[in-house]
């Protein structure tokens, strides 16, 4: 496997949380720095060994925003 994908969302009591597609892998952290730390020790404490560990690992961010038409 080359890359994992991490679905990235804003937590309601702050921070921000993330989830990895495909893998039981969840995390989270009060700012993005943080929590692209968190998730390599995840990733790291995830896969038993360094040949099944992702090279890349991608941030899929999602915004939710709602807004009034009128």
């Amino acid at each position: 496997m080359n890359e994992i994908i991490f679905i990235v969302e804003k937590s309601i009591e702050g921070g921000f949380c993330a989830h990895a597609l495909n893998h039981s892998i969840m995390t989270e952290a009060e700012d993005l720095a943080e929590l692209k730390v968190n998730i390599k020790d995840a990733v790291k404490c995830h896969f038993d060994n360094d040949n099944d560990t992702p090279k890349v690992i991608r941030l899929h961010m999602v915004i939710d925003e709602v807004f009034s038409y009128a």
